[in-house]
């Protein structure tokens, strides 16, 4: 480690935490419908796209109608994305001339992209025309983003509102998130991208001359719109097949600063919005403070477990002065390789700029647990922030238990039907990890797809099904995952991930936006003190750890010891 590499991600978060506050209360504004700079050019806008779709956006919905519309878009959006990919050799631009796409794979690929998890199990630029790209999987890295959003902002409503039988209209709050402030941003995004060396163009390749003179065909396409709203949407999904490593999607250290930035700056920044709109901005600096801990934390950890080097390869002679870089592009280097790994598994973005697989086992394990916490750190647009209400639900009744109390958080009380939901959202994860992970190991057919015996087997599988569960998308390499299995199963995991998570997170915004708002009293618990943090952090921590660590003990942590002895599998 070195202090260079500290600066740099230093650097990284401090930009980060000076955005969150202005655009924390900017989004509070879009959401709460206060005018703001957008509106005299967006709101004739969006007048007509309610118009156009017989919207009426006074009329609010309750949950079960909110989660319907949620529900019904999404199964519109995987219908429409599957036919789309199967019939591309018909559609236009497809400059490439590529074929319809087979139908395990575009049902896992509708399912990955509706879901903003965005796992590819697919090479972009040997798979995907530029229509495909562009009307399909970009369309949806917006909408499925702002259905994220709108989920947090129906459970948002649930502690603001007393007595009250809606949360919100499910088609206002998707066209909000998207009109006001994915594709503003976004655009800003793309430009910079462009400026930085990124192809913006609907050509299918170029011819290059190499140095030997012979002749190599390089994909070209629309690649920075696409990847602007993949980081901002925290989708994660590469035009290309290594992702943001690709030096046409990612080319420069600056391009990398802007990708992680691009990456935390909505989702962090909605912590504030949510303390801004219940009226407690403390609350919101306590979920930032949470999220900092363990996100900083995870960052830390991986830049040490790599700069440490690999033993084995050691031995073997090579040079060990800059740790670990095995699968690591020298333009990015060990710090800002960490503070990508760890953001995009922490905030369920999923875009790499290294091979996770090529991590030594603490430094893939981090990745890997980061996602299993939930992925609130701070997760996705909207899904981080209702995932660590939920815990802070959780957090607040372990609370209650301890003192005797019934449990409150701001000013609506915990009780048993809100338990059970989060109960059951915060289960059905390790349900879904844990449930295909162990399937897979055991079937031959699917343990053929590992590249790899021994533990690090294991963590391709595992680390398979976390990430497609969590919604985050990444790959820890190694796996062929492009099988009628994997393709099925994953995308199984995709759709539990998404909406067996988030029915019971707005179940939760039903049962509390209908009790009566308290004042805090002298016994009322505060949510927004250290205390409180410190609780947080070890209830997200102890579920984690009690759920995963035996399978972790035999992946990744088995893995490192047996580096540290100097065994291969």
């Amino acid at each position: 480690m070195s202090l260079i590499g500290w600066l740099q991600i230093g650097l990284l978060f401090l930009v980060t935490f000076l955005l969150i506050k202005p655009l924390g209360l900017f989004m509070a504004k879009v959401f709460s419908n206060e005018r703001t700079f957008l509106s005299p050019v967006l709101g004739p806008v969006e007048r007509s796209f309610y118009a156009l779709a017989g919207i009426d956006p006074k009329k609010e919905q309750g949950w079960l109608a909110y989660a319907f519309s949620m529900i019904a878009f999404s199964i519109a959006g995987l219908v429409l994305l599957y036919a789309i990919q199967r019939l591309q050799a018909y559609l236009p631009y497809n400059p490439q001339g590529f074929a319809g796409v087979a139908p395990d794979l575009a049902f896992n690929t509708a399912a990955s992209f509706v879901t903003n998890t965005n796992w590819q199990s697919y090479g972009g630029e040997t798979t995907m025309s530029h229509f495909t790209q562009m009307a399909g999987l970009t369309v949806q890295n917006f909408v499925s983003a702002a259905s994220g959003i709108a989920m947090a902002l129906a459970l948002t409503r649930a502690f603001i509102r007393s007595n009250a039988k809606t949360v919100g209209n499910f088609w206002v709050d998707l066209t909000r998130s998207t009109l006001y402030v994915l594709l503003p941003i976004a655009i800003v995004i793309a430009i910079a991208f462009v400026a930085m060396g990124l192809p913006q163009t609907l050509d299918g390749s170029v011819t290059a001359t190499t140095l030997e003179g012979a002749n190599q065909t390089i994909a070209l396409g629309p690649v920075a719109s696409q990847e602007a709203i993949k980081q901002l949407g925290t989708n994660g999904g590469g035009f290309f097949n290594v992702n943001a490593a690709h030096p046409f999607e990612n080319p420069t250290a600056l391009s990398n600063y802007l990708n992680i930035l691009a990456m935390l700056m909505v989702t962090a920044a909605l912590a504030y919005t949510f303390g801004q709109m219940v009226g407690d901005r403390r609350q919101g600096w306590a979920f930032v403070a949470t999220i900092a801990i363990l996100l900083i934390t995870g960052v830390g950890v991986i830049y040490w477990a790599e700069t440490q080097g690999n033993p084995i390869l050691t031995a073997l002679g090579l040079d060990n002065a800059l740790g670990n870089m095995e699968g690591k592009e020298v333009r990015f280097g060990q710090a800002m390789t960490a503070a990508y790994a760890a953001v995009t598994t922490g905030i369920s973005d999923g875009g790499v700029n290294g091979m996770h697989g090529s991590l030594t086992g603490i430094g893939g394990l981090i990745p890997m647990f980061l996602m299993q916490l939930g992925e609130v750190l701070p997760g996705g647009v909207g899904s981080g922030l209702y995932g660590m209400i939920v815990f802070a639900i959780l957090a607040v009744f372990v609370a209650g238990l301890m003192v005797g109390r019934t449990p409150e958080f701001l000013g609506k009380k915990i009780e048993g039907r809100e338990m059970k939901y989060a109960m059951l959202a915060v289960l059905i994860l390790p349900l879904s990890i844990l449930g295909f992970s162990a399937l897979s190991a055991m079937l031959p057919f699917a343990v053929a797809s590992i590249s790899m015996s021994g533990p690090h087997g294991l963590s391709e599988i595992l680390y398979a099904y976390t990430s497609t569960t969590a919604n985050n998308g990444s790959a820890f390499g190694g796996l062929t995952a492009n099988t009628p299995w994997y393709n099925t199963t994953l995308g199984i995991a995709m759709l539990l991930g998404r909406f067996g998570y988030v029915v019971p997170v707005l179940a939760i915004a039903g049962s509390l936006v209908g009790k009566t708002k308290t004042t805090a009293s002298a016994g009322t618990f505060p949510t927004h003190t250290p205390l409180f943090v410190g609780l947080l952090v070890g209830i997200i921590l102890i579920l984690g750890g009690l759920q995963y660590f035996p399978a972790l003990a035999l992946g990744p942590i088995v893995e490192h010891f047996a580096m540290l002895a100097g065994q291969t599998f």
